[in-house]
């Protein structure tokens, strides 16, 4: 069964750091995009970074940029989330997804529709 499971989330205060894990079963990451995606309530829901073991490269959205770092390690079975210097305003429910079919962070960045979607993981950053 092809599944993506989100972990690592948490409660931390502003200017605190968290590293959110999504790792593959079923299938591997070799040859896809995966992203993070988080959506706050009543917020739409926001592209927060992206890699791309396909073209191997990397996108962070300007909200995060400086602070979170995407990255792979290894197998590249998991992909990281770095998070520092959390702020208030980065409380929300955290998703991961993987593309197989377009895999350019580009393309994932701008479209809504993912392959693969993980169970998401909340993060709460106190003021």
């Amino acid at each position: 069964e092809v599944q993506l499971q989100a972990s690592g989330g948490g409660l931390v205060q502003a200017g605190g750091s968290l590293t959110l894990s999504c790792s593959a079963s079923g299938f591997s990451f070799v040859g896809y995009a995966v992203s993070w995606f988080r959506q706050a309530p009543g917020k739409e829901r926001e592209g927060v970074a992206c890699i791309s073991m396909y073209d191997e490269t990397l996108y962070h959205a300007d909200s995060v940029k400086g602070r979170f770092s995407i990255f792979t390690e290894g197998a590249k079975n998991t992909v990281y989330l770095q998070m520092n210097n959390l702020k208030p305003e980065d409380t929300a429910v955290y998703y991961c997804a993987a593309d197989g079919g377009s895999p350019v962070c580009e393309l994932v960045m701008s479209t809504p529709t993912r392959d693969y979607w993980g169970q998401g993981t909340q993060v709460t950053v106190s003021s």
